[in-house]
Formats: C-alpha cells, structure tokens, sequence
C-alpha cells in the first residue's frame, strides 16, 4: 500500500511538470517507453535495482539506456531521481499512475466492457458513445470476453458498475426466491 502512495506521488509530481511546460504527453509516451522497456527486458530491471552491483555502474547502465531512448531532458532527470532515491523498481506502477493521470487531466475516462459473446465493432462504438454522453468524458473501452456471464455486458467506469448480465440477473432472481418476494 505505501509503494502505491509513493508510486502516485511521483507519478503526480511528474504531471505537474508536464501540465506547466505543455510536455505531459510526451512524458507519457517516454516514460511508457521505458516502463514497457523494462517490463520486457528483466535482467536490465535488475541492473537497475540489484545491490550486488555497484551503485555507479548501476547509474551508467541508466545513463546509457536514456541515452538510446533519446529520452527528454525532464523524463531523464526523473528516471535519475527515481534511481537515487531507490524507486526505480517501481517504475510500472509509476507509469500505470501517470497515464491514468494524463489521461484525466485531457478529459478522458477508461472504461470496460466485459460481454458474454463477440461484439460488432458497431455495438461496441455505440456503448463508447453512449458512456461518453454519460460521463461528459471522452471514454477509452477496454473489451474484454466472459462466456460465464451467460448472456448481456457488464460495464465499469471508475467506481461505477452497469451489470446488465444474464448470470447477475439469475443470482438476482435466485436471492428473491430464497426470501420469498415474487419474481
């Protein structure tokens, strides 16, 4: 729980940066970039955070991948401040924070959708639009499938959950029928 308030601290302390120079997009594109570098690569992960080796050589591995990224002067500074203060393994959870970040400061909410069967590419743009109208917000949908769901969708958007699934309806008439309501 405290690496999540200290991943959201960076991540916040970073947009504030890109909010006054106008560059919080290409922070994110940049610290994405070097998130999903070490996700895919472990052992330069550990490069960066393995007390076997010596805190220098550490910092020039660093260096030398900000280098070949061409990362910007400010992305740069925070991958280094994120590596003295011994944060860089957190690197995912920072950036996981930031995007969601930027993505609120532009106006736009992230949805899921999470059907039972494969949707049109029509029905999903019209459940995007329809949330959009809802939201007031430009709405990202991330689709997903679940046969168990029997039948309908579920959407969520932030704390907000619309369960229109068969399966919860069944659960639903089940509990009335135990207390002994009409259905």
């Amino acid at each position: 729980m405290k690496n999540l308030a200290v991943a959201r601290r960076y991540a916040k302390a970073l947009l504030l940066i890109g909010k006054e120079d106008g560059q919080a997009e290409l922070y994110r594109e940049q610290l994405g970039e070097f998130s999903s570098l070490i996700s895919d690569n472990k052992e330069l992960g550990q490069a960066f955070t393995n007390p076997l080796y010596d805190a220098a050589g550490r910092k020039n591995v660093l260096l030398s991948v900000i280098e070949l990224l061409g990362l910007s002067g400010v992305v740069k500074a925070f991958l280094l401040l994120l590596f003295d203060k011994g944060r860089i393994g957190f690197i995912d959870v920072i950036n996981d924070f930031y995007q969601k970040l930027v993505d609120e400061h532009k106006g736009i909410a992230l949805a899921s959708l999470v059907s039972a069967a494969e949707l049109s590419s029509e029905a999903i743009e019209k459940i995007r639009e329809s949330l959009s109208k809802v939201t007031g917000k430009e709405v990202k949908l991330e689709v997903k499938q679940d046969p168990e769901l029997i039948g309908g969708v579920v959407t969520r958007i932030g704390d907000l959950v619309l369960d229109g699934s068969v399966r919860t309806q069944l659960l639903n008439m089940r509990e009335s029928l135990k207390r002994g309501e009409s259905v």
